[in-house]
């Protein structure tokens, strides 16, 4: 990412913080809409991962410009979301819901040069999310055999 798209989206963050309760309504909503396979991973009330959501976006956007320090946060991110069932496949959803909400929130602020922006950003943290949970073995089938059932 270049200087000027970190302070781009640091600055574009600013202006949803004051909505984030609604954004976060707006993403989640929108995500299950174009992807309503993944809406088995979350949990019925969402009340708590709403506030993950931002606060995991308000620690990435407000340390984008020392992306180093945060990438061991991100790769732990990344590796748990293995045990929740996360594939590859679902964090482009979760980059359209994104954007799109960044653009209901943002409205005409959220330009082409600043979708851009949050493009990269979340291309970037999302593919060192990816890099991560590649390295984590996938979950173990459950096994319905004979010693899960004797001590089960």
């Amino acid at each position: 990412m270049t200087p000027e798209q970190v302070t781009m989206v640091q600055d574009s963050f600013k202006k949803v913080v004051p909505i984030a309760g609604t954004a976060a309504d707006l993403f989640y909503n929108r995500l299950f809409e174009i992807a309503p396979e993944v809406r088995p991973l979350f949990p019925d009330d969402l009340a708590e991962q709403k506030k993950k959501l931002i606060a995991m976006l308000a620690t990435a956007v407000t340390n984008l410009h020392q992306v180093d320090k945060i990438l061991p946060a991100v790769e732990d991110l990344g590796k748990r979301h293995v045990a929740y069932g996360v594939t590859d496949k679902m964090y482009e959803p979760v980059g359209a819901a994104l954007l799109w909400t960044l653009e209901q929130g943002l409205g005409p602020d959220f330009t082409p040069e600043l979708k851009g922006a949050w493009t990269e950003t979340y291309m970037t943290l999302a593919g060192v999310m990816q890099k991560a949970a590649a390295s984590v073995p996938p979950p173990m089938p459950e096994k319905k055999g004979f010693f899960s059932r004797m001590f089960n």
